[in-house]
């Protein structure tokens, strides 16, 4: 029996369903205060602006996105952003920015981020901040990205953390299940689509996203008209809405290495990817690493996030976490500050000076 809604209840729905028709929505959308400081191809460097000087104490952190995401994944709405979090904790806070994808790009390759762009990125914040060491936290691919460039270039790292990132595509998931399909076919389902268009279109790469968490996007309606009156819950769901409306491209030849290198051959599961600069092997890294995965993430499963820990013999501090939500919702739910955000202020805290020598794998965030 479905309760009967409270007075309180019906006018805070009101008032909600006035301001999301007649004023635009209820979420502050407004990105958090930045400025540029280094531009190059396919790469600007944002320093977020501290509200208090005197907090920017510790090491700086590089957020860094995955391709054809908007970087607003770490920076959803005031009040629930991951940039403004680690602002107020001290951090010299920074973001990598790819730019929108154009033909004329599609014969870049994963080489260009790993060798150029991220590392790139780092030396200019490490310059920005006195020559301090960087503690990198990359989302999805962005996380493996920053794993390839640690493990390939001498750079000024402290610690990288990876949220959602999978380095074994085997492990369960909608990946998983489609791998054998794929195969079958000797990837020629996909193949055809980048290599005429000379990229993986914004919209295929939203409805991609849309397909990870089908569940939630056909129950959607009835979740709004559940929860009209709690304008948090609201304000999340627009603010998510906002970022796959926003996707960008991935240039063709990028597409095709992450299509048939790393999803339909699982190339990197034993550690190890050959690109055309060289072959790179994450046994090299010898940094902390954080693996947070999401319960409930059908695109990045806990077990093929984890499984990192494996591939990271030199590591000192290999750290291998789970939280709640989904591929998104792990980064920027709304009980991330409670558990993802808890576990990355802990680890980058422990590693603002040393590491210890350890491999352990945390319990789940509650």
């Amino acid at each position: 029996m479905i309760p009967t809604p409270s007075v309180q209840t019906l006018g805070a729905a009101a008032a909600n369903g006035f301001d999301a028709i007649f004023r635009g929505g209820v979420a502050d959308l407004r990105p958090t205060p930045s400025q540029i400081i280094d531009q190059g191809p396919q790469r600007t460097l944002h320093r977020y602006l501290p509200t208090d000087q005197r907090r920017a104490k510790d090491l700086p952190v590089l957020l860094v996105p995955p391709l054809a995401a908007p970087t607003r994944c770490f920076d959803l709405r005031r009040g629930n952003s991951l940039a403004e979090h680690l602002l107020a904790m001290g951090h010299p806070t920074y973001l990598l920015e790819y730019g929108d994808i154009a033909f004329g790009d599609r014969e870049l390759g994963l080489e260009h981020w790993v060798d150029e762009v991220i590392p790139i990125a780092v030396e200019a914040v490490s310059d920005d901040t006195g020559g301090r060491p960087v503690q990198l936290v990359g989302w999805c691919l962005g996380g493996i990205m920053s794993a390839l460039a640690v493990a390939d270039r001498n750079i000024p790292v402290r610690s990288l953390t990876m949220v959602a990132s999978p380095f074994d595509f085997s492990r369960g998931g909608l990946m998983g299940a489609l791998r054998p399909f794929f195969n079958l076919t000797g990837g020629h389902a996909v193949t055809p689509i980048y290599k005429l268009l000379g990229c993986a279109p914004a919209s295929l790469v939203k409805r991609g996203f849309q397909l990870s968490s089908i569940d939630k996007h056909l129950t959607k309606p009835w979740a709004l008209a559940r929860n009209l009156h709690d304008r948090d819950y609201l304000a999340q769901v627009e603010a998510v809405d906002h970022f796959i409306d926003n996707m960008h491209a991935y240039p063709g030849r990028t597409f095709g290495q992450l299509y048939h290198r790393l999803f339909r051959i699982n190339d990197l599961a034993d550690g190890r990817i050959a690109l055309a600069s060289g072959t790179i092997d994450l046994a090299h890294i010898d940094v902390p690493v954080l693996a947070i995965a999401g319960q409930d993430d059908n695109l990045a499963p806990v077990a093929s996030c984890h499984h990192v820990g494996d591939l990271l013999p030199r590591s000192p501090d290999v750290r291998l976490a789970t939280a709640p939500g989904g591929h998104l919702g792990v980064l920027g739910g709304r009980g991330a500050r409670a558990t993802t955000w808890a576990l990355l202020d802990e680890f980058l805290a422990a590693h603002a000076g040393g590491a210890p020598a350890t491999v352990r794998e945390l319990p789940v965030a509650a």
